[in-house]
């Protein structure tokens, strides 16, 4: 979160707008929650360039939650496509095979333990959509490039980089972000799906009421009493966002992170980035030392698993937080969201020089 949204936020945390209560107090329904929930959707709109035949829906359950949502409102003729890109790509498709008569795995990157993202020509077939994960936290992979699907719509998964650079909305079907990297603590999550994919009647029988996009587009996000505070915080941050250069705006401060931290590991002799050049995410960087090896012996992994150990507890003395690596990929990962500033970026690489002269 941005320093400057949480001192804000602080200030209004016993009265906000003057009301003489805090958002937590509000009722979801009261005149004055009403403009809250209105400006957050007016600013993401504006700052995603979000076409007026879309809709902006605030939902709960993250987007583990939209991993079954989406086949249960889009199914059509049954069939969908799914890329494997890594962990939640994985979850994704295992949802939609509960609801999905036909779920093809398009491509992949497993055979490279998904330290790329596959090229794909256009999609063709009877598909209802294509699935893709657009930013892969655990695996620190990013799309390049939008793949072309014609007619069938194109649904992302883009919960880790939303509003981390510009992208089309039009070239997607529906867009989904659980809010927690880049936009709002955790608590909403964000849906953008073209009108016409809201079905009147549900395609699977007996789906709940609250898997229903028409539901919640027919009742503005609030069916039920939607996760007041985090819309207001996802607004505070939006307009830090818009304040900041926008989307573009976003994408200058993240690229220069980015590029400064694999600069660093390119041409380091003591660390390496994890995933391959033109698949590298903005944001979220694994990488591992010198001591990280594919033998197998147990002495390596012991000199390895120590070594990583070093690392997180050395940095996290130096105020250097939250670097343990996932263990599917093992040593280290920095995430660097937009929030985060150039100066942290710079902070880090600095102690992992001075880590690397101390244990080369």
């Amino acid at each position: 979160m941005p320093e400057e949204v949480l001192k804000e936020a602080a200030a209004e945390m016993l009265d906000c707008n003057g009301t003489g209560q805090s958002v937590m107090e509000m009722s979801h329904r009261s005149s004055a929650f009403e403009p809250i929930i209105e400006e957050c959707e007016a600013v993401i709109r504006e700052v995603m360039n979000i076409p007026s035949n879309y809709k902006v829906l605030f939902l709960q359950g993250g987007a583990s939650t939209q991993f079954a949502m989406i086949p249960m409102n889009l199914k059509r003729k049954g069939k969908a496509a799914y890329v494997n890109t890594g962990v939640w790509s994985k979850k994704a498709i295992a949802e939609a095979k509960k609801y999905m008569d036909t779920v093809d795995v398009i491509a992949t990157s497993e055979d490279k333990n998904f330290c790329y993202i596959p090229k794909i020509e256009k999609v063709t077939g009877d598909y209802d959509y294509v699935h893709i994960t657009f930013n892969n936290t655990i695996m620190g992979t990013k799309w390049g490039y939008i793949p072309e699907t014609g007619d069938i719509p194109l649904v992302a998964d883009i919960s880790s980089c939303i509003l981390s650079e510009p992208l089309d909305v039009t070239k997607f079907g529906l867009l989904y972000a659980g809010a927690q990297k880049n936009l709002a603590p955790a608590g909403v999550t964000l849906v953008i799906i073209r009108e016409d994919l809201i079905p009147e009647e549900m395609p699977v029988a007996n789906t709940p009421t609250m898997l229903q996009y028409k539901v919640h587009a027919e009742n503005g996000s609030m069916y039920n009493t939607p996760p007041c505070y985090t819309i207001y915080m996802m607004g505070k941050v939006l307009k830090w966002i818009k304040a900041n250069g926008g989307a573009e705006g976003m994408a200058k401060r993240n690229n220069e992170k980015a590029d400064y931290l694999y600069n660093y590991l390119d041409n380091s002799d003591f660390y390496h980035a994890t995933a391959e050049k033109g698949s590298r995410s903005l944001m979220n960087v694994p990488f591992l030392t010198k001591y990280s090896t594919n033998d197998g012996s147990e002495e390596a992994k012991a000199k390895e698993k120590a070594i990583n150990a070093k690392f997180v507890k050395e940095a996290e003395a130096a105020d250097l937080m939250n670097l343990k690596g996932h263990r599917l990929v093992g040593g280290m990962r920095a995430s660097i969201y937009n929030a985060m500033s150039i100066e942290g970026v710079k902070a880090l690489v600095a102690f992992m020089d001075k880590f690397a002269k101390e244990n080369a």
